[in-house]
């Protein structure tokens, strides 16, 4: 049985976005480093919006990169997740 705070924070946050919906977000720059980055295995997880443009954050295996709203990598994104 699911406990009433994760009845509330599900919720709250409502479905998740599919994989196409965030790529509907992505800038074409992004989009294109992306493409190229697959071939290394790296696998889109969602996209942020934030003040300078979104934010693709992406894996590769466990390892978290970003792709900035200009398709530049960043390998060493400060990003904070949720339940961590």
């Amino acid at each position: 049985m699911m406990n009433q705070t994760a009845l509330v924070e599900q919720d709250r946050r409502g479905s998740a976005p599919t994989f196409q919906q965030h790529w509907n977000i992505m800038t074409a720059e992004q989009k294109m480093s992306f493409y190229r980055l697959q071939a290394w295995g790296f696998r889109l997880l969602f996209v942020r919006n934030m003040p300078r443009g979104p934010l693709a954050v992406i894996a590769q295996d466990q390892e978290l990169a970003a792709l900035t709203a200009d398709g530049e990598l960043d390998t060493n994104p400060q990003i904070v997740l949720r339940g961590q």
